[in-house]
């Protein structure tokens, strides 16, 4: 029997450490969430029933773990249902949730709000990234992007082998020259933050250069001087672009 007294005693002893580490870690991790309030200015416009956009203000209890992302889904989900706005992977790689806030284009979902704050403020303006082309709130046509980027031929021309007996090989170097410009995403943040695309309709913008440059640079390809006709043209080519780097800025 004092046996089994002692081994009791020794268990809730060690339950009683063990809850006063738990509340001990728990306590350590609550201190340091960081929280910040914020003033959100959202952008709204239905094409069907506005004339003009307008913007809804929402105050809210931010912490240093969230992305713009979790804002936007919290005024959707807690406060106007109606909010519209594109998302997706939520890593970084499909680029459908690049918007603007405080004219800056950004991908939502890994965009930093405290890094936001340390730019702007804790008044944050969020809007499309382009307010002309908007069908719903955050959400715009991207129609020009896509025709404009479609005009210098994205993809490998060559002349394959129906039956090949080897590889089509590259090298490392060959394959490094093309890396930076393989990362695009389509998200448009460069497209819609050049001045030029802004008030030149013809001009194809930052995206669509990109895009020349990486299948041009392919050593399979085989259309280099027919993407190198389209960037060199007046107007829509390269030689438009003012070289304000706001393209860089935005990538």
């Amino acid at each position: 029997m004092k046996t089994e007294i002692s081994q009791l005693t020794t268990w809730m002893l060690h339950l009683a450490d063990m809850k006063l580490k738990h509340d001990h870690i728990k306590g350590v991790f609550m201190d340091t969430i960081k929280t910040q309030q914020v003033t959100f200015k959202v952008f709204r416009f239905n094409e069907e029933t506005d004339y003009l956009p307008y913007y809804n203000t929402y105050t809210l209890e931010v912490t240093h773990e969230e992305v713009v992302l979790d804002i936007l889904n919290r005024i959707k989900w807690d406060h106007d249902g109606s909010l519209s706005y594109r998302r997706s992977c939520r890593h970084g790689i499909c680029g459908v949730c690049a918007i603007k806030v405080n004219t800056k284009a950004v991908l939502a979902c890994k965009t930093r709000l405290f890094d936001m704050i340390d730019l702007f403020g804790t008044e944050l303006v969020i809007e499309p990234l382009s307010a002309k082309r908007a069908v719903k709130d955050l959400i715009i046509d991207k129609k020009d992007f896509w025709e404009k980027h479609a005009e210098v031929n994205p993809y490998l021309v060559a002349e394959i082998d129906e039956a090949p007996t080897c590889e089509n090989l590259v090298t490392p170097h060959e394959a490094e020259k093309l890396l930076e410009a393989d990362y695009c995403i389509q998200c448009g943040a460069c497209h819609y933050s050049c001045p030029v695309v802004a008030i030149n309709e013809e001009y194809i913008g930052p995206a669509a250069f990109a895009a020349a440059y990486r299948f041009s640079a392919d050593v399979r390809d085989e259309a280099s001087k027919d993407r190198l006709k389209v960037v060199n043209e007046e107007a829509q080519g390269v030689w438009d672009c003012v070289k304000c780097m706001e393209c860089a800025q935005a990538c």
